[in-house]
């Protein structure tokens, strides 16, 4: 029930008031969400749309999300002898496509996944076990598996 003189919200598909920060932390009306089981609903629920938004959808209902930065975290790699890959927040997985690899300014990884459609940040154990497969090779450097060299667009060099 709304206080007297404190208007109520009203949420709407288009204002959910549901926000993933840059840090991939759910918040609501400015407040952090923290149930496990309501965040891992939310990761799994969160789809990127074909106009660069994205939906939170759950069953038949379905609302936007304001996604400050990555929209997904890379939680982990898988590698066979030729591939790298990911292993989503929403519980995917994806080959990873090394030519959309970046490094921020943070020093955290990123690349693009869903078609493109969506960035994912890496987390720490997923950005260390990358880093264990790169060697530098020529001018550059590569991701070495047991039948591929993959040539990635950056220094991964740490930036001092």
């Amino acid at each position: 029930m709304a206080e007297i003189g404190i208007p109520k919200r009203w949420h709407t598909r288009e204002d959910s008031g549901l926000v993933l920060d840059r840090e991939l932390n759910w918040i609501h009306d400015g407040e952090r969400i923290t149930h496990p089981k309501i965040i891992e609903a939310f990761n799994q629920g969160l789809v990127p749309t074909g106009d660069g938004r994205f939906q939170l959808r759950l069953g038949n209902d379905w609302a936007y999300v304001t996604v400050e930065g990555a929209a997904y975290r890379v939680n982990a790699i898988d590698t066979d002898d030729s591939r790298v890959y990911l292993r989503l927040s929403d519980r995917t997985g994806e080959a990873l496509d090394t030519s959309t690899l970046s490094l921020g300014d943070d020093g955290v990884l990123t690349a693009r996944v869903k078609g493109g459609r969506a960035e994912a940040r890496f987390s720490r154990d997923a950005q260390f076990a990358l880093g264990q497969l790169l060697v530098p090779e020529g001018s550059g450097w590569v991701l070495v598996l047991p039948d591929a060299r993959i040539a990635i667009p950056f220094d991964p060099s740490p930036r001092g």
